[in-house]
């Protein structure tokens, strides 16, 4: 199966406390109810204060209001996992699922101190940097089979990371 042609995604990260839960909500707004999506992390955490409020500034919010343990999810159920992870490791996941990474820094970066809205920027350019490779996925489902929608998948991984 290719990566393109799923009716599952994971999102997964270490903690499901930003990025994945941003994709999560994200990846619902774009793919509709013919997509089942779903987000957890290898150490869940609950969700970040700053990645609530940058959903909420586009208009949307997550779907539990707790951080969920990979190990919750059953294998069979994701067609796709997309690892959000940079930085740290990656949780892992078991199964037959295609695979994709998408490398986001974690916004709630704790190397240097920063102001609140500075923060809070952080928090923005990961869910633009979710939403424009979520925008192109999507794009890249809706080409006929046989194009390159394939080989452009790839590129995903590629794009440019948000310096959080």
């Amino acid at each position: 199966m290719s990566a393109l042609d799923f009716r599952s995604v994971l999102f997964l990260c270490v903690a499901n406390a930003a990025r994945s839960q941003m994709a999560e909500a994200l990846a619902r707004s774009v793919f509709g109810p013919d997509v089942r999506v779903q987000s957890a992390g290898s150490k869940p955490t609950r969700p970040h204060p700053l990645a609530l409020q940058a959903l909420a500034e586009i208009g949307l919010e997550p779907t539990a209001p707790s951080s969920k343990s990979v190990n919750d999810i059953d294998p069979g159920s994701v067609d796709l996992v997309v690892t959000l992870c940079a930085e740290e490791v990656c949780p892992v996941f078991f199964g037959r699922a295609a695979r994709l990474h998408w490398p986001i820094p974690d916004p709630d970066r704790k190397d240097r101190p920063v102001g609140d809205e500075e923060h809070l920027d952080h928090f923005r350019r990961a869910r633009e940097a979710i939403r424009t490779r979520l925008e192109v996925l999507a794009a890249l489902r809706r080409l006929p089979p046989g194009t390159a929608r394939d080989e452009f998948l790839h590129s995903l991984a590629a794009m440019a990371p948000p310096s959080c």
